[in-house]
């Protein structure tokens, strides 16, 4: 399962869930703005900021990565 952690008018957070939705990636959405308590799981992960994205076995970057996210679309 794939998660993208994102915010309200984040343009990288937008082109992170188009790509997926594109490639037909299945994705669950937290958004810190309108949930909260994702923003202290965003933190222990080591990120200040979003999106995030946590695949596999708790593996995660941060940001727009075409390379990662089109290594997600071809798992």
């Amino acid at each position: 399962m794939v998660t993208v952690y994102s915010k309200n008018n984040c343009m990288q957070c937008k082109m992170v869930k188009k790509y997926l939705t594109e490639h037909h990636v299945d994705f669950e959405e937290h958004n810190i703005e309108n949930e909260p308590e994702y923003r202290q799981v965003v933190l222990d992960m080591g990120y200040m900021a979003v999106p995030v994205v946590e695949y596999g076995d708790h593996q995660t970057f941060n940001g727009f990565a075409p390379d990662k996210l089109a290594a997600l679309a071809t798992a």
